[in-house]
Formats: C-alpha cells, structure tokens, sequence
C-alpha cells in the first residue's frame, strides 16, 4: 500500500511544481498543471481505494489514448512495449520468420508467406494450423498471439508444431529467424508488350529505391508506359514520396509544401534529382484506401500533368505527422503540419473524423470546395483527396461473395485445393474449369454461409415501417409475396454471381502456390482499373487530349 500511495503522491508533486513554474509563466501553462493535478489526484484514489487491482500501464495508456483520439485520428501515443510494432511500421524490417498469422476459429492460421523468407524456405504453407511453438501448445501461452511469439533474434531458431491438410500427423519444423524486409513494392512486371506495372503498397525507407529499381528493369524489358498502382496505400514516410515523384519530375521542381502552428517548420520541399524519364506516359491507379504520401505522388503528377489517374477519389489525408520522444522509451506521433501539393491545393478532407464505410470522404459541397489549376491550366480542386482524371466505380463485392470470403471458405477451398494439385499453370494463365467450379459448390453444400442481400434488408425495414404505422395487415400479402420473389437462393447465386466467384478463388489459389506475385497476376484479367489503363493506352490522343483539357 505504501509503495502504491508513494507513486501517486510522487505524480501529484510533479504535476503540482509544473503548476508553480507554470502560472508564472502563463495562465495556460496554470490550466495543463491544474488538470495534471486532478488527473493524479484521481490515480492516486482509484489506486488506494477501487475495488480490484489497477493496472497503472494500461490504465495510463487508455487515458492518453481517449484524450488523442480527441484531437485526429494519426495522433498516436506507442507505449514501450509498441515500439517494435512503431519500427515495423516506418522501416518495414523485423526480425521473424516471414510469415503472416492470423485467428480463425480460435486457431492460429498462416494467411501468407512472403517470398524469400525463412517461413518459405523451410517448407511452411498457407493454411498450415500452427499448435505448438517450441515444443508449448500455443493456447496455453499467455500471450497466445503467435505473430508476435515467432519474432526473435536474428540467427535464433524457432520450431513449430503444425497441422497441415492432408497429413496423418503434426509436422514440426524448424525454423530459423531473420530479417524480414516488407517490400514496398511486391509486384512489378509487364502487362504487355511495352505497358510495365508497379504495385506500390508502402513507403517506408526503402520505397524509393525500390520503385527506381523496379522502372530500370522494367525499361530494360521494353517497357514504354507505365502504369503506377497506388490502390490501398496508406502512405507513409513524406521524404518517400518527394523522391519518388521527383522520378518522373524535373530538378528542382516543388514537389510538396508543409505549413504548421510551429512556423519555423514550414517547408517548401522540391526534387532533388534529376528525373529518371520526363516523357513516359504514366497511368497512377487510386482508390479511397490511398493515402499520405500516396496522395503526394498522385498529386503531382496530376498538377503537373505529367500522368492520367483513373479510379476513385483518393483518402484525403493531407496532414504531417512527427515522432517525438518520450521518456522511458516511449514515443508520441503528432500532427504538426498540413501539406500542401504544386497548385497550391491541400488534399486533408474538411471533416476527417467522419467517413464512408469504405474509407472515403463521401460528398463534399461545391460552397466547401476551391479551384486550382494544373500546369496544363486544368481545374482541380481541394476539400478531400485527390480526385481522378478517369473516374471508375469501385468493385462492390454481391453478399454471396462477402460472405464466402468472410467466412474463409474462399481461403479454406484454396488449402484443399492447393494439397490436391501438386502444380497449376502460372497465376496468369491459371482459370478453374467447370468441373472445379462443380467440385467447389458441391464442397459448400454442408458449409454455413448464410447472408442477407440489400433488397432483404429493405424489405425487412419496410415491413417495420408499415407495423409502425399501423397497416401492415393492408399490404401483408404483397409484402409475402414480394418476399418469396426476390428471396435468395444459395444454388442459385452461385451460378448467378460464378464469375465473381471463380475470379475469387483463382485469385486465391494462385496466391497458395505463388504468393503475393500469384495474387496480384491473377488479378489482373478482371481488375477494371487495369483493363481501363490498357484502353487508355491504346488511344494516345484521349490520352494527350486528357492531360490537355482545360486550356
């Protein structure tokens, strides 16, 4: 008891000699060490007197993430123990296995492997039911998140206990730890005889080494488009993303200006460089899951008409956040500025708090929105992302599919599939027939999948309306009838929606035996902001015509 009532009392000091120094200085200085003072003084009862034990790191840490989440959403507090998670996320390096683990049932299951890593090496599969690790069955541990308990020092090893489809008994495999680099860049290749592609799916430190490496080979083979895929990037690292738009931009060319409360910071960022190729036509692919430094690259290469975007309004992220030390090895990530692209336009949404389910920033008014103009004197304006050249309607998933995929009968089809085929065809060549298709619907028959379309929904809303309102026995008998009419049939979507399905488990499966680069390759043959990129490419004068508009 003593010892807990000493910390207390020791906050309580600090908050009260801040509170001394403090009101000489400012009375808002005197408003933070007042409420500091409660705030201890509120610790230090709740410590002596509540009920069961208070944990001081996690109530301390719930305090100052309730009070951050006040502020904007990219405000974050890392606690010591985060800050491994807090290096992950800004080098894209760990040390580990190379594998990704996720919870299904109450197992613990590899979704994916990443190319290269120890995971792939020593045999381990999507799919695979990791039990124990190092001999202790995994649900026993405390800490049963089992991506965390595979991480470990470099040249140590870890060795798993696995169930695997197919086999009679577990097989344990040992595997040793590295480092593991996430690639910002998992995929590039061609997508044609002279179209080349690059996924850019991060931008920590490496990014722009990456995407330059990536654009020599891909000119090495003949390419003389480009398309740059941005989709579902949530951004990252602000240097990253001047380096990367200088790529395609002159020396010296601004690329991004930041403008914050501490003025000593304002920045005017320009290209450093010179350009790798100023002539190449460039198609950026968006989507409302690119955001950040994702947003910067789209940005200026719309402003300064040196590509076409196509797809749907980017995320709306214009702010800058900075890492900030803490004591005892903690950290604060703050925003500190907004950033703002070549014509002069901020991308931050008006109203970041509030979104689409989907990521996006919905409707923004005209009265709320600026014109700028790009070097080519195309309008363009502000209020919440980046809005695309081509606009393209995003892929809204039927229920069917939702719920198979949601379900992970889609994943689980993949594992059964994957041990019954020991090879395919290569990811783009890769398509089930129908007889597989039969073999996947008749696999489903005892699989619970269950799902409610939105004209069910709608119905079910009206009918609460009309019993509401007192006349529901009038319109029953349509209701019953309009009902039965438009319930859905399991069989009968699944051929209905087949070609959305079938792409799915293409996907997926081709993803089973070739990784990341089999899931992105498989895509490609239904992806519509592909197909729209190849058609534009197809047509230089829309092209041209594109970039020229507004003159």
């Amino acid at each position: 008891m003593k010892k807990r009532f000493t910390i207390a009392a020791a906050t309580a000091l600090l908050a009260g000699g801040l509170g001394f120094m403090s009101f000489k200085q400012d009375d808002r200085f005197f408003e933070i060490a007042k409420n500091l003072d409660i705030f201890a003084t509120l610790f230090k009862e709740l410590n002596l007197y509540y009920v069961d034990e208070v944990n001081p790191n996690r109530m301390v840490k719930s305090s100052i993430d309730a009070m951050l989440k006040a502020l904007d959403p990219y405000t974050n507090f890392y606690a010591e123990d985060e800050i491994e998670d807090y290096m992950t996320m800004t080098t894209g390096r760990y040390n580990g296995i190379g594998a990704l683990i996720g919870q299904r049932q109450g197992k613990s299951i590899v979704m994916m492997i990443y190319d290269g890593t120890p995971a792939e090496k020593s045999g381990l599969r999507i799919g695979d039911e990791i039990v124990k690790v190092d001999g202790v069955d995994i649900k026993t541990r405390r800490d049963s998140d089992a991506d965390k308990l595979l991480r470990g020092q470099t040249n140590t090893a870890v060795k798993l206990t696995v169930k695997r489809l197919g086999a009679k008994d577990p097989l344990d495999l040992a595997i040793p730890r590295d480092v593991v680099k996430m690639t910002n860049v998992p995929y590039y290749g061609m997508l044609s005889a002279d179209v080349g592609y690059i996924d850019l799916k991060d931008f920590t430190a490496t990014a722009s080494r990456e995407v330059r490496n990536a654009f020599v080979e891909l000119k090495g083979k003949g390419m003389k488009k480009l398309v740059l895929d941005v989709r579902e990037n949530p951004g990252g690292l602000l240097n990253m993303s001047i380096d990367i738009a200088n790529i395609w931009v002159p020396k010296d060319s601004e690329i991004v200006t930041t403008k914050g409360k501490v003025t000593e910071w304002n920045k005017t960022y320009t290209a450093l460089n010179p350009s790798l190729d100023l002539d190449i036509p460039i198609v950026v692919l968006t989507n409302s899951r690119s955001a950040s430094a994702a947003e910067i690259v789209s940005g200026v290469i719309q402003d300064y008409d040196r590509g076409v975007l196509i797809g749907q309004r980017t995320y709306g992220k214009g702010l800058v956040q900075t890492t900030r030390e803490l004591s005892f090895n903690t950290k604060l990530k703050i925003t500190t500025a907004k950033y703002y692209i070549p014509s002069g336009r901020c991308i931050q949404a008006i109203d970041y708090s509030h979104r689409n389910t989907d990521g996006s920033v919905g409707k923004i008014p005209d009265s709320l929105k600026t014109a700028f103009k790009t070097k080519n004197g195309r309008v363009v304006y502000d209020g919440g992302g980046v809005t695309p050249d081509i606009p393209t309607e995003a892929v809204v998933p039927t229920p069917i599919a939702l719920s198979l995929t949601n379900k992970g009968l889609i994943f689980d089809y993949a594992v059964k599939y994957h041990n019954e085929h020991p090879t395919i065809k290569p990811a783009r060549e890769f398509r089930l027939t129908d007889a597989e298709y039969k073999d996947f619907e008749n696999w489903l028959k005892d699989k619970e999948y269950d799902y409610t379309t939105q004209v069910e929904k709608d119905l079910g809303t009206l009918e609460a309306s009309a019993k509401k309102e007192k006349n529901f026995d009038q319109i029953q008998d349509q209701l019953k009838a309009l009902k039965a009419k438009v319930s859905h049939s399991k069989d009968t979507d699944l051929m209905t929606f087949k070609s959305e399905i079938k792409g799915l488990l293409e996907q997926e499966i081709a993803g089973h035996y070739y990784l990341q680069k089999g899931l992105k390759e498989a895509s490609f043959a239904t992806d519509p902001e592909i197909k729209a990129a190849l058609d534009l490419f197809k047509d230089m004068n829309k092209y041209q015509a594109t970039l020229k508009g507004g003159k």
